[in-house]
């Protein structure tokens, strides 16, 4: 059953200061059902959020059983009330899709046939959105790969979340840590395409988007630092003359159109300046630029979401980890933070304060 299928009218009512996270469990190949269990299991997740878990009831009991964890999946069908209250501490609200058998996954590798489940689950979760009855969807760890050869011919699952809003503009991938945010000019293109693509337009977005996050996560006056895209900032035009003929031409009519920002800076000293707390955000000019700095700084805590869409997407920034899944070794630390993210975004918009738009 598509849980578009599912309709809940006071499942996000205005009189409730919490705002519903729908839980996605991520794709059960991976780490994804271990890590969103142990989200489930803190009392802290309950207290910021009302939580409705989306997919196979099957994924969450053997998650459960490998855990050794006493949670328990409380269904609800259609049109049914969910009393929040009356759930005990051990339950969990959730919407059984009956579309992933376990016994039939092999865990550690990917599998395509999956991958399309993954995005019909999602797909789902993106119609309840859009129709109010969850105020965001945070997902654990997907596989990108297999989501596309099982049929989601998109590059990359913002793409898919865009084409499922039916957005018009820019959007983009942030990555988020506690030292810093970053904002792709490019991003899962081939560096010899992202050099092509770096231009005033996509700059523009990207920095303007910059600014609608950080305003929509409660930051009222962000600090944003554009990196540069070639060594040294391309040393005078001695290695490159984008920093001088697109760059830097572009920071300059953003500020004059008060959208404040300082660059370009090299890389290799932009995230040292970061760090230090001189900036909340860096807008970087391609996909590993701002990854290697940071996965480095902040691997456990890193937070990726979907910048600019109508729906609140948030997942942890790392992937699937085959090569521990299964052992109870999975880090839930950028779960727990995904989750967080997508509550303080979600509680932004439910207290009818404008939700900042990129330009």
């Amino acid at each position: 059953m598509s849980a578009a299928a599912f309709s809940y009218p006071d499942v996000c009512t205005m009189n409730e200061h919490r705002p519903c996270i729908g839980l996605m469990l991520g794709d059960p190949t991976g780490i994804g059902p271990e890590v969103a269990l142990k989200l489930l299991a803190r009392s802290q997740t309950h207290d910021e959020a009302r939580v409705l878990v989306v997919g196979d009831r099957r994924v969450f009991d053997q998650a459960a059983r490998a855990l050794g964890s006493p949670l328990r999946a409380h269904l609800f069908q259609p049109g049914e009330h969910i009393d929040w209250s009356a759930l005990s501490a051990d339950q969990v609200a959730m919407i059984d899709l009956g579309n992933m058998d376990p016994t039939v996954i092999t865990q550690g590798a990917a599998d395509p046939k999956v991958g399309w489940l993954v995005g019909q689950t999602l797909k789902g979760m993106t119609d309840m959105a859009l129709a109010g009855n969850i105020d965001a969807v945070c997902f654990a760890p997907l596989n990108k790969g297999a989501i596309n050869r099982g049929g989601w011919k998109y590059l990359d699952e913002h793409a898919m979340f865009a084409a499922w809003n039916q957005h018009q503009g820019y959007y983009g991938e942030v990555n988020i840590i506690g030292l810093f945010s970053t904002f792709r000019v490019t991003s899962h293109v081939s560096l010899r395409q992202a050099v092509d693509l770096v231009g005033p337009e996509r700059i523009r977005g990207a920095v303007s988007l910059a600014h609608a996050v950080l305003k929509g996560m409660g930051n009222a006056q962000p600090r944003i630092g554009v990196a540069a895209l070639n060594p040294h900032g391309g040393e005078g035009g001695l290695f490159g003359e984008e920093e001088i003929t697109i760059i830097a031409p572009t920071l300059e009519q953003l500020r004059s159109e008060g959208l404040p920002t300082l660059g370009p800076y090299p890389s290799d000293t932009v995230f040292l300046k970061a760090r230090a707390g001189d900036f909340d955000a860096v807008v970087i000019m391609y996909h590993d630029q701002g990854q290697i700095a940071t996965k480095l700084l902040g691997f456990s805590e890193g937070v990726t979401l979907t910048g600019g869409l109508k729906t609140i997407y948030t997942t942890p920034a790392h992937g699937t980890a085959y090569d521990i899944v299964g052992q109870n070794k999975a880090n839930p630390g950028a779960m727990i933070k995904a989750f967080e993210v997508a509550t303080r975004l979600a509680a932004q918009r439910r207290s009818g304060a404008p939700s900042p738009q990129p330009r």
